[in-house]
């Protein structure tokens, strides 16, 4: 067991140093018209150290574990340090010391083949083609993954953590009467666990394979959006991905010091006083949140980091290091995806927190706009300017629903869209089915209720 590799290591910690062991794995099943076009099973696990010597950080990994490896990467990690001392010369901020922290999560390790998948997977495919006979295409995609680790710090930290995830997502495609192809895609995801665990029977998801289904019909036979500046409710998803690629990256700190516009912004109103956004650590009204977490990998407990308040940008996420740069509280934002990846400041659980309105009065409320339900890829940049892709939507007209939108995009900068936020539902949902790139994949969690504001959406 990984709990036990680490403690009897810990003698060997001096000065400022972290020891990680850590194991990784993961599981997929993909199947495109009935074929197997995937059948993947990864696992990696190596131990990493990392030493913090004057203001600079060493590491250095290695997929040994033992107490040799470990004595090896902690002398390279030192030496590491030392040498960028010896170049750099320049003393940053000491590190505050932590308080002594001992964590053990209550997941159970549970190491999944490939056949649950695979059979989950051919039986929702079964039920798919058998039910909608005209569709053109169809994947079924389902994949479980797991991140299990161990941190000893000099500090005193001794902590164990796991947590896996678990994804299906079906896209289903078929032909418009004007001869184009209309598809519509949904990930099926609702909280953490191993595949077993949370999808134990591939009938509880023919509901929401019916839901998609009957959106695609909708879609096929729907209209491209006009484009131009519209009042919008952009639903949970949209609302989620705004909060994580828009909001979120412009707010770790280390992004912050490379120059985010949201450096100048501190403590200034960014958005409606509707408008707060957290990065969740654990736990969001008294629920566990899709990636929850505990302790990070420098050994810092985690807390909640209230990005903005009442529209007023409140604080940024930060590691250990940024946290002394800024005199602030670290909020355990360090995360690493391997054991051979330095901790970086990321995200874990971002979302907008619910307001008081109900979604069919913010439609109502509308005279001459759209309803944007479904997200694909989006981007932004360090100035919050943003463009996503738009796959799902709906026509507003004098208050009411009318046809629904092909695909179409928004974009614009989300500071300012957040300041023509007039609108925020009382329902919210959340989403962990994606990675974020940030120099090295990562399972996040984004969510957020439906927000109506002003955005600029682009036409056929």
């Amino acid at each position: 067991m990984l709990q036990d590799t680490l403690t009897p290591l810990k003698p060997k910690l001096t000065g400022h140093t972290e020891l990680r062991v850590q194991r990784n794995i993961s599981r997929d099943v993909s199947i495109n018209k009935g074929n197997i076009v995937s059948n993947g099973a990864m696992e990696v696990t190596g131990l990493s150290a990392r030493v913090y010597r004057n203001g600079y950080w060493g590491f250095a990994s290695s997929p040994e574990l033992g107490d040799k490896s470990a004595d090896e990467v902690i002398r390279s990690a030192s030496k590491n340090a030392e040498f960028l001392t010896s170049r750099l010369g320049t003393k940053a901020p000491q590190l505050s010391v932590l308080p002594h922290t001992r964590l053990t999560t209550k997941s159970e390790f549970i190491n999944t083949d490939q056949k649950p998948l695979l059979d989950f997977a051919k039986e929702l495919d079964a039920y798919i083609v058998k039910k909608f006979p005209n569709l053109v295409t169809r994947r079924v995609y389902c994949e479980t993954d797991a991140m299990e680790k161990v941190l000893v710090t000099s500090d005193g930290a001794d902590c164990y953590s796991l947590i896996p995830r678990s994804v299906v997502s079906v896209r289903l495609t078929v032909e418009a009467a004007d001869g184009a192809m209309i598809d519509l895609g949904d990930a099926f995801n609702d909280g953490p666990g191993f595949f077993t665990q949370r999808y134990t029977s591939p009938e509880l998801l023919f509901p929401q394979i019916d839901a998609l289904y009957e959106n695609l019909m909708k879609k096929r036979d729907g209209v491209y959006a006009n484009a131009g500046v519209r009042d919008v409710i952009i639903d949970s998803a949209l609302a989620g991905i705004l909060a994580h690629e828009a909001i979120g990256h412009t707010t770790e700190a280390d992004l912050v010091l490379g120059g985010s516009v949201a450096g100048a912004m501190l403590g200034k109103q960014v958005a409606s006083e509707l408008v707060t956004l957290v990065d969740f650590a654990n736990t969001c009204d008294g629920a566990e949140c899709p990636q929850p977490i505990y302790v990070d990998d420098e050994g810092t407990v985690a807390q909640d980091a209230v990005i903005i308040r009442d529209g007023v940008l409140q604080s940024f996420m930060h590691n250990r290091e940024t946290a002394a740069k800024f005199g602030h509280e670290p909020t355990g934002n360090a995360r690493a995806y391997l054991f051979s990846d330095e901790p970086l400041i990321r995200m874990r659980n971002t979302a907008i927190l619910p307001g008081k309105s109900k979604i069919e009065d913010m439609i109502a409320s509308i005279d001459d706009g759209y309803w944007l339900t479904r997200t694909g890829n989006g981007q932004a940049d360090l100035t919050s300017e943003f463009m996503f892709g738009v796959n799902m939507g709906y026509e507003i007209k004098n208050g009411k629903l009318g046809k629904a939108i092909r695909d179409t995009t928004i974009s614009g900068v989300a500071f300012d869209l957040l300041k023509t936020v007039t609108a925020v539902s009382d329902e919210m949902t959340w989403n962990s089915s994606g990675t974020c790139g940030k120099k090295q994949a990562m399972p996040v969690g984004m969510g957020g209720p439906g927000v109506k504001c002003r955005v600029n959406i682009g036409g056929r």
